[in-house]
């Protein structure tokens, strides 16, 4: 991290001992990768700290881990263009039925026919944030009609409040909202019952924002689709039902995994820490004291 010049850093990736003094740390970036407790753990070995920052865009693995008084950033823009890539990769491959070809390719099989596509379609994204947006702009080539919902309504974006009327309109419903106590277990037997049928499900989002056994019984009864890069639980056990339900494309929650994410996540943690040292405003805040 030379770009810091004689500022005092400890790096720390989870995989080698734990610093052996965590007295001194002010500023902490969580260590990226698969959510463990013990990365959150530390904070409360460090009495001096004031920021944690995550380089994901979610957050909740980190909130009951902190105290009153930290400020929390978040990695906001960091994973939107592979988060992006990866919700229309699924949705592509699900309405281009491209699981069962490579599922008759590995038979040997001929598996032509016909298949929905995305030309078309009708794409509500629900989330519309940075990487609401930046679905959007991925989704701009493929000819589709597109549909915006978020927390609140501002032009062009619609409040979540709309989803019932925009639901049973929507081909594909692309889920790309944070996980917040609202929006946990938001796709319930009610919001999935709305869909129209035939419908795709894609989510690049969390596991919890959508109900596993309500969508379980969609999928098994032949009226949805999905394509899940998040699941609850996490990782999916090996027996676990999703697995061999019908119509369902899994991908492992490696939505943000690509080239793109190691020089974006370093300079956002070169920055904030540089606007830290001088005293500037931090960016992507998401809790202050």
């Amino acid at each position: 991290m030379a770009e810091l010049g004689d500022l005092d850093v400890a790096l720390y990736d989870g995989t080698q001992p734990v610093p052996e003094s965590l007295d001194d740390v002010e500023f902490y970036a969580v260590p990226y990768g698969i959510i463990d407790p013990r990365f959150c753990e530390l904070i409360a070995r460090m009495p001096r700290l004031r920021v944690v920052q995550t380089v994901t865009a979610g957050y909740d693995h980190v909130l009951p881990f902190l105290r009153p008084g930290l400020i929390l950033a978040n990695g906001r823009g960091v994973h939107d263009a592979a988060t992006a890539e990866m919700a229309v990769a699924l949705a592509l491959a699900a309405r281009r039925r491209v699981p069962d070809f490579v599922r008759a390719a590995g038979d040997g099989r001929w598996a032509s026919g016909w298949s929905p596509g995305l030309a078309d379609t009708r794409v509500l994204i629900v989330g519309y944030g940075s990487i609401g947006a930046a679905i959007e702009r991925r989704l701009a080539g493929f000819e589709v009609e597109i549909s915006r919902v978020a927390r609140s309504a501002r032009p062009g974006v619609r409040p979540v409040s709309d989803l019932s009327e925009l639901l049973p309109r929507a081909d594909v419903v692309i889920l790309a909202t944070p996980l917040t106590p609202e929006t946990e277990g938001l796709v319930n037997k009610d919001f999935l019952a709305r869909m129209a049928n035939g419908a795709l499900l894609v989510n690049v989002s969390r596991g919890r924002v959508v109900d596993t056994e309500a969508l379980l019984a969609e999928l098994n009864g032949g009226r949805l689709h999905a394509a899940l890069d998040v699941t609850e639980p996490e990782p999916l056990p090996a027996d676990h039902p999703l697995w061999s339900a019908p119509n369902v494309l899994i991908s492992p929650h490696v939505g943000g995994l690509t080239a793109a994410l190691a020089p974006r996540a370093r300079r956002l943690l070169v920055n904030q820490v540089r606007r830290y040292a001088m005293d500037e405003p931090l960016v992507n805040v998401v809790i202050e004291p």
